[in-house]
């Protein structure tokens, strides 16, 4: 991973790869575990949008089911709503977002922080392209104990969460604190 940072092609190819497992696992979920009828090549199904397939649960372990789980809000279902414009909001928010984070990487001097910024990239691209698609994004990961269930996620807010704290470590324990040492000079 060194020297991430500074070859933009492969960083494109991991935030391609990145989103492209995702939509694989949830064309997977859809196609072959819940879909009533023929499942459709991954190409047709990533080009149309295709019916909403209702809620369903399969239970794996005790503590793991999968689900088919209709997103309207942000990760892990907050602030879930119905509003037909809500979804337009929600890309137009994260694609500002993903559009900082791009400016990030392109400043970013360290791998972890780089991996973690690709990370956070890859994840809202794939929950984007749910949501121009279908209007909602398509959760279907259900980690519980008993009847206690976390929110339903997908490969992309695994990603988020990912990134997230890569970049949470990088800054807490990487970050150049030259501020303090020129406290401490002082």
């Amino acid at each position: 991973m060194h020297g991430l940072h500074k070859k933009p092609l492969i960083m494109a190819f991991v935030c391609f790869d990145l989103i492209l497992i995702d939509q694989i696992t949830k064309w997977a979920v859809t196609e072959f575990l819940f879909n009533q009828g023929q499942p459709r090549f991954i190409w047709e199904w990533l080009t149309s949008a295709g019916a909403r397939t209702p809620f369903q649960s399969i239970e794996i372990t005790s503590f793991l089911n999968i689900v088919m789980v209709w997103n309207q809000g942000v990760s892990f279902g907050l602030f879930n709503h119905d509003s037909p414009y809500g979804a337009y909001m929600l890309i137009a928010l994260s694609l500002t977002i993903t559009g900082a984070f791009i400016w990030w990487l392109r400043q970013s001097t360290h791998p972890m922080q780089t991996m973690g910024i690709l990370l956070v990239i890859s994840g809202a691209i794939g929950n984007v392209l749910d949501r121009i698609r279908f209007g909602a994004v398509i959760d279907f990961i259900d980690i519980h104990i008993g009847t206690n269930h976390w929110p339903a996620f997908n490969a992309a807010d695994s990603f988020i969460c990912i990134g997230v704290a890569l970049l949470l470590i990088h800054t807490l324990w990487f970050e150049d604190n030259s501020s303090e040492t020129e406290k401490d000079n002082i």
